[in-house]
């Protein structure tokens, strides 16, 4: 079966987790990903947080996978003429070096386009232009300048990070957008394009409904679905709202049975509107059904502490699964919350392929996410990452160069 992007080939000067979730995805859906490295020490997530001594860390094995590697000093000039080459046989260039890195190495966008006019030149950077442009962003700067921090957490503690890395993983995927759509848009004009995903609009994309909630604050000065709704007084900016929905259907985390010792017996519950009789059934408590204090959404959202209280002592008598299980029954929406323990022994995760086991040389089996996004005529294969620098003497052979020339490029430390 053929792949989507067969026949793109990409040319990876991604490193860490921004550039890499990007590529690895264009690499799953059939692009020949292309990542250079540099000789001797490559990406550097090979080398950290590892748990094996010999083995390149797990943080760089998920994020490579289906790619090629290839080292190369681009600090010399047969570096800079290997890279030239292989900028003119690519379709896409990705970076996510520090602002100005690419060129000062002398590749500047004229220069790119000079060699390839068809090149799309896709990079991830921590801001667009404004005053913060020139900063080196990581993770957790992205989401604390992107809207999430100051969102996330309860009213009473500091800004919280969210586990999720939405800065990092989520600005990759937005750049694998931007890509395939210049690669579309390449069609009709026969012209490249630079594509830029800047890691502070991308966390703003994914907390737009807190944009959403301080324009509403500023009309109205309350947020009648938050948790400080109607006994504390909202101040100008949209507070932390813990656990609360931030949709329009109220929401929260409710213990189950085993809670005191088990850290993940919870439950999500969503107090929908269409199934509010069912709720009330369910935790035998059917007088709310036609009582004016809670008969309708809006009567409800001063009670929402009430009624979350309510339901919960209800839920703390199951485990989360049979809670879910019964909730399910009337279309309450609802969901446990997994452990990573549990999402990797899920079996209907490494069915679908979300869960993937792959095998390596040196690691040998551990397991990875596999592709997130399913395509029916372009199923995804996850392979291992590349070892450093497996496939140089493959790649420069593509381009042209001899075996004795492959040789001479190794004994002068270029490759």
């Amino acid at each position: 079966m053929s792949k989507a992007l067969d026949g793109v080939r990409i040319l990876d000067f991604t490193h860490v987790q921004s550039g890499p979730t990007c590529t690895q995805l264009l690499a799953w859906f059939g692009a020949d990903v292309i990542k250079v490295e540099k000789s001797g020490v490559g990406d550097i997530t090979r080398h950290q947080l590892k748990d094996m001594p010999e083995a390149d860390s797990l943080y760089f094995t998920m994020l490579n996978h289906n790619k090629r590697s290839i080292t190369l000093n681009t600090k010399t000039s047969e570096g800079k003429d290997v890279l030239r080459a292989l900028i003119k046989s690519c379709d896409v260039l990705v970076e996510n070096f520090a602002p100005g890195v690419l060129d000062r190495m002398g590749f500047t966008w004229e220069h790119i386009q000079e060699l390839n006019p068809k090149m799309i030149l896709a990079s991830v950077k921590g801001f667009g232009a404004g005053p913060f442009e020139d900063l080196k962003v990581y993770e957790n700067v992205a989401q604390c300048a992107g809207g999430a921090a100051s969102t996330t957490g309860f009213d009473d503690g500091p800004p919280l990070i969210t586990g999720a890395q939405i800065g990092d993983s989520g600005t990759g995927v937005h750049l694998a957008l931007g890509i395939v759509t210049a690669l579309y848009q390449a069609k009709t004009t026969g012209k490249g394009q630079k594509v830029l995903a800047a890691m502070q609009d991308s966390v703003l994309n994914l907390c737009r409904v807190k944009l959403r909630d301080q324009q509403r604050l500023e009309n109205t000065h309350v947020l009648e679905e938050y948790p400080q709704y109607p006994n504390t007084e909202f101040g100008d900016a949209v507070p932390r709202a813990g656990n609360s929905s931030g949709g329009g259907q109220p929401g929260s985390i409710l213990k189950c049975l085993g809670w005191e010792k088990d850290p993940n017996a919870y439950i999500y519950f969503i107090a929908q509107a269409p199934v509010w009789s069912s709720i009330c059934k369910v935790v035998k408590q059917e007088d709310w059904i036609t009582d004016p204090q809670y008969a309708t959404p809006a009567a409800r959202l001063p009670h929402l502490k009430a009624i979350f209280e309510r339901i919960e002592k209800w839920s703390m008598t199951l485990t989360k699964f049979e809670a879910v299980a019964v909730l399910n029954q009337y279309d309450i929406p609802c969901g446990p919350i997994l452990s990573m323990k549990e999402i990797a022994d899920e079996p209907s995760l490494r069915a679908t392929g979300t869960i993937v086991e792959v095998d390596h040389p040196v690691r040998g089996k551990y397991l990875t996410v596999g592709n997130p996004i399913k395509l029916s005529d372009s199923k995804t294969d996850v392979t291992r990452s590349p070892l450093l620098g497996e496939h140089t003497d493959e790649i420069l052979q593509e381009l042209g160069y001899l075996q004795k020339d492959i040789v001479e490029l190794r004994t002068a430390k270029v490759i």
